[in-house]
């Protein structure tokens, strides 16, 4: 028989456990789990394999489709980011590495190989065994992260279905097997929450009580495309950040399904695939401030955040997908922030919904082409944010803030691109901006699709890379803006 080896992945038990069966290598032990290597060098393996029988899947956690989804009345027990103190001043500049431009990059090898056909260099390349744990306060604060991601998603998804009847989903174009595809995905976010719970451990985030603030299919369709973004880019953000490159490639391989998911959502609200070059990152507290203020209440001691929660932002005249002039649109959103769509101000003839013609239709599809855009370069677009101070987030236990000085710009985070447009303040919480003309590369705006902006203090230049050194200087912020 074949010798087969299953990745399963748990925190569970106090002491080590070895536990042998044909084909099976696992070490588990608290808070942390390895996998054993490949296949051993000596194994025979036959051309026509078979499975063995009788192998036990590992659990899941556990999850309620049956949550409350009402708001939080109580008064916080706790408030504020999870801290540890001292508190430095913050990362400075550091300008770049010496070592960084060293490699002649001439398409040679330079250094001898350790094995036939396997270059030098490489991270967790030496042959060691990987262990799948966080190794910093700064992975665990980011899987942590990600966590109540899934787990709102995977609330969310069961939310809707459970909404809205088969005959609401067929008004808005989608099937009985379109509703099957978004309970799929609600199941992959319980295999995403599963794993990510093994590695964080016994104090790994748990499911909450969720609030939404959608009332039509529309509505939900276009929350779940916004959410599902912002979860997909917050993940970006730090992935190649992490101290951990074990839960890296397991979190690469979900968050792959996620921009999938985010696709699919667009699809089912008419709006094309995939109309850009290249996907965002954002930092975490980009992701934490969108999110958060869908948390109605979490379980008794829940495991806390350190990420900040910005002043929310709103978009006043935020394209509306459901219309057939979508950039039409005045306040016909239902949340800041997300800026999700108002599909019940839309007056019946402006509507995209139910037309047939090409270019106007909006119908779900595999993809459709809009003869009015969404947006595009000149567009002035209007803005009006909070003060700081706000409680947000589980339990209202979180508080808004910013550390920037007087708002001056709005930055566009976008594929490769952070670029910056002038604000006009028109009070001391509201102003408009100019949609800046960029491309990412020539024949490819880099504003398109669901983008994110920010009001902030000063034009900074920042990569993809170390983006999050911008977050000093957010006034609120983000919010998605659909150019696309």
């Amino acid at each position: 028989m074949a010798s087969y080896r299953f990745l399963l992945l748990s925190s569970l038990g106090s002491l080590p456990l070895a536990l042998a069966h044909p084909g099976l290598n696992i070490v588990r032990a608290a808070n942390t789990t390895s996998v054993g290597p490949s296949v051993a060098s000596n194994a025979t393996v036959p051309a026509t394999a078979t499975a063995p029988a009788n192998v036990t899947a590992p659990p899941v956690v556990t999850y309620s489709t049956t949550q409350a989804h009402t708001p939080f009345t109580g008064v916080p027990t706790t408030t504020g980011a999870l801290t540890a103190g001292p508190v430095g001043p913050g990362i400075a500049p550091q300008g770049i590495n010496p070592t960084a431009t060293t490699y002649p990059s001439d398409g040679q090898l330079h250094n001898p190989q350790p094995g036939p056909y396997i270059p030098a260099g490489g991270v967790g390349t030496n042959g060691e065994t990987p262990v799948y744990n966080a190794k910093s306060d700064f992975d665990y604060e980011s899987l942590a992260l990600a966590l109540y991601q899934e787990y709102i998603e995977l609330d969310l998804f069961h939310d809707g279905l459970a909404r809205f009847s088969a005959e609401d989903f067929t008004a808005a174009g989608l099937t009985a097997e379109d509703r099957f595809l978004i309970e799929f995905m609600a199941d992959q976010e319980v295999g995403h929450a599963t794993m990510l719970t093994n590695i964080l451990g016994a104090e790994a985030p748990r499911q909450c009580n969720y609030i939404y603030p959608y009332t039509t299919v529309s509505e939900f369709l276009d929350f779940c495309q916004k959410l599902t973004r912002f979860g997909e880019a917050g993940v970006y953000g730090f992935l190649s950040h992490l101290d951990s490159r074990e839960a890296a490639t397991l979190l690469t391989l979900s968050i792959t399904t996620e921009a999938r998911q985010q696709m699919i959502f667009r699809q089912f609200e008419g709006l094309f695939p995939m109309p850009v070059w290249f996907e965002v990152g954002v930092p975490q507290s980009w992701a934490w401030t969108l999110l958060a203020p869908y948390i109605s209440s979490c379980p008794e001691n829940q495991t806390r955040l350190a990420w900040q929660n910005f002043p929310a932002l709103s978009i006043l005249n935020q394209p509306n997908p459901v219309r057939i002039n979508g950039a039409e649109a005045w306040r016909e959103t239902i949340s800041n922030g997300t800026n999700a769509l108002n599909s019940t101000a839309v007056p019946s003839s402006q509507t995209c919904l139910n037309s047939d013609t090409v270019g106007v239709d909006c119908s779900p599809a595999i993809t459709h082409n809009r003869t009015n855009p969404l947006s595009w370069p000149g567009r002035e677009v209007y803005l009006s944010w909070e003060a700081p101070g706000q409680p947000v987030g589980p339990n209202n236990s979180y508080v808004t803030s910013t550390n920037a000085g007087a708002p001056k710009y709005v930055a566009w985070v976008t594929q490769l691109n952070v670029t910056y447009s002038e604000l006009t303040l028109n009070g001391s919480r509201a102003g408009s901006t100019i949609q800046p003309s960029v491309e990412t590369y020539a024949g490819d705006p880099a504003i398109n699709g669901t983008v994110f902006i920010a009001i902030t203090d000063t034009d900074l230049y920042v990569t993809p890379f170390n983006i999050t050194m911008l977050n000093p200087h957010v006034v609120a912020g983000p919010a998605l803006y659909q150019s696309g």
